[in-house]
């Protein structure tokens, strides 16, 4: 974490000082900020007033964005809609969508004491147990099912995106992002785009996905209880088998940006990702015959992100640039060729 009251970035501390008094109860200003780091998408910080209630503020990156992209005020509004279903999310606690505010929207949810589990030695200290292990890997995969059985029109979400043309808006949004990102010399990408473009598979019905559903968007108990599931910007009605996916690349594939072999489900007492498969088709009811193809597609996609992401950083609109910042070119590129033999294009 940095700061507290001097130097943040996208937080003016008095006119939100000013919010937290007028809009949530029992908030006791002045308030001290802390960024918490790790994630590379939205601005997070840890919020505490003068008498040590601990509150968590989101906003949108500093600087331009594409259209749509880190709509908080729509994260707000899903993770409002699934408190009480089965899915475990923070309390909300309120929204502001007045930029003049701090340079953009925020909102603000409570504080769950759990933690986000990165590496391997996150692992070993948080959840040194192969119990607690099991545990967090069950959890995982039950709140997963759980979300892709969400009635998204008794919560409230059927209008939160189109039920159909998923696959299209994706491959559009991400070819979009890339495109803006820079790396234009990573020419599988276009080719690895196409194929998927080509052997799109027939269309399911919308449902909700998270989006960037794994370990680390989970905040977990020291038991191994998936307390909270965060981190919905990318949330939309879709192809639930991509939330599938994503969670298995993540669960077994070892990125440059997060310290090359240190993910966290090498450490003994993990299940192997297809365990997971494996328990989320009882769990869910669901065929995963169309699963090779949305590895292949979460592996574009998350090249596309990344390279997103580089040059957020490169822009300076995501605050001091982490020490291998000059690994994530690298990491794009693998994760363009691991699509690309998914693919069978090499």
């Amino acid at each position: 974490m940095e700061g507290w009251r001097t130097g943040l970035l996208g937080i003016e501390v008095d006119a939100v000082d000013r919010w937290f008094a007028e809009h949530v109860d029992g908030a006791r200003p002045p308030l001290q900020y802390q960024r918490v780091t790790g994630g590379h998408s939205c601005l997070t910080y840890l919020v505490t007033d003068t008498e040590d209630h601990r509150y968590v503020l989101r906003r949108p990156p500093v600087g331009a964005l594409l259209a749509t992209a880190h709509d908080v005020i729509r994260e707000h509004r899903i993770m409002s809609a699934l408190a009480g279903t089965e899915v475990p999310v923070p309390g909300m606690v309120g929204a502001c969508s007045d930029p003049t505010v701090t340079g953009a929207p925020f909102f603000v949810m409570t504080y769950v004491d759990g933690v986000a589990v990165h590496t391997i030695g996150d692992a070993q200290r948080l959840l040194p147990s192969t119990a607690e292990r099991q545990r967090a890997a069950q959890n995982l995969v039950d709140a997963l099912a759980a979300l892709h059985a969400i009635d998204v029109d008794a919560v409230g979400l059927g209008g939160l995106a189109r039920r159909d043309g998923y696959l299209d808006r994706q491959l559009k949004r991400w070819a979009t992002q890339w495109d803006a990102c820079g790396l234009d010399d990573l020419r599988g990408m276009t080719r690895l785009h196409d194929w998927l473009v080509t052997h799109r598979p027939a269309e399911s019905a919308g449902l909700l996905v998270h989006g960037d559903f794994r370990l680390g968007n989970a905040l977990v108990g020291r038991d191994g209880t998936v307390l909270a599931i965060v981190d919905w910007e990318l949330c939309t009605l879709g192809d639930p088998l991509s939330d599938v996916a994503y969670l298995l690349r993540s669960w077994s594939t070892s990125d440059a940006t997060s310290r090359r072999g240190e993910i966290p489900t090498r450490a003994p007492g993990f299940p192997s990702a297809e365990d997971l498969a494996r328990r989320y088709a009882e769990r869910s009811g669901r065929p995963l015959d169309q699963l090779d193809y949305w590895m292949a597609f979460t592996s574009w996609r998350s090249a596309a992100i990344l390279g997103g992401v580089y040059r957020r950083y490169v822009d300076g609109k995501m605050g001091a640039p982490p020490e291998n910042l000059n690994a994530f070119p690298i990491e794009v590129e693998a994760r363009m060729h691991q699509g690309l033999r998914l693919a069978g294009l090499e």
